[in-house]
């Protein structure tokens, strides 16, 4: 009986335990399907889910729908992703301080298997290949110089390319990164895929 009583007391405080959690979730918005960055998001691109209540993660609530219906997607957003502030903008793109620019690269410069919203590591040399594989001149480079490092997010990539062999891909960087980019002397640019909210 004492064993019983026990089992009994057990189950009630699960019981009480498990309400208690199920009452600190939010209905928070959700991706419902694959949404390209800078599409302006539509009712049918978000769902309603149950999220744990938490005030660090700055969710959006299901109540805050309008608001987010018809701002852009700063990065391409995949279904199940759940929605915060940092992840929408306004209805232009790219976002301020935001600049899209596009690479033609070759094998070896990027990673297989990249795909849009990957979060990359841009080494950016001041020494590089010509399109012949010829290395760049001197007087374009500063021999010996540590590459560059800019943190950037894939909007898309092309595997047609540029009909040279190249693949064309898209990225989303700071503004002020966009010079030292622009300025990267043929081959001179590797991707490095980095792990989600990774450095």
């Amino acid at each position: 009986m004492a064993l019983g009583g026990l089992l009994v007391v057990v189950c009630v405080l699960g019981y009480a335990w498990g309400a208690v959690r199920l009452g600190d979730r939010v209905q928070v918005l959700a991706v419902a399907r694959p949404v390209a960055a800078g599409q302006a998001l539509a009712a049918a691109d978000l769902k309603q889910v149950s999220a744990a209540q938490d005030p660090g993660a700055q969710l959006i609530l299901v109540g805050q729908a309008q608001q987010v219906i018809g701002r852009t997607a700063v990065v391409p957003l995949l279904p199940g992703t759940l929605l915060t502030p940092s992840l929408v903008g306004e209805a232009g793109f790219p976002p301020a301080g935001k600049v899209a620019a596009s690479l033609a690269l070759k094998p070896g410069q990027y990673p297989q298997g990249l795909a849009s919203g990957a979060q990359v590591a841009v080494y950016v040399s001041a020494t590089g290949t010509g399109g012949d594989g010829q290395a760049a001149p001197a007087n374009a480079s500063r021999a010996g110089s540590a590459p560059t490092r800019l943190q950037a997010v894939v909007l898309g990539v092309d595997l047609a390319g540029d009909g040279q062999g190249a693949t064309v891909i898209t990225l989303l960087l700071d503004a002020s990164d966009g010079g030292r980019l622009a300025a990267a002397p043929a081959g001179g640019v590797v991707l490095m895929q980095a792990a989600p909210g990774g450095n």
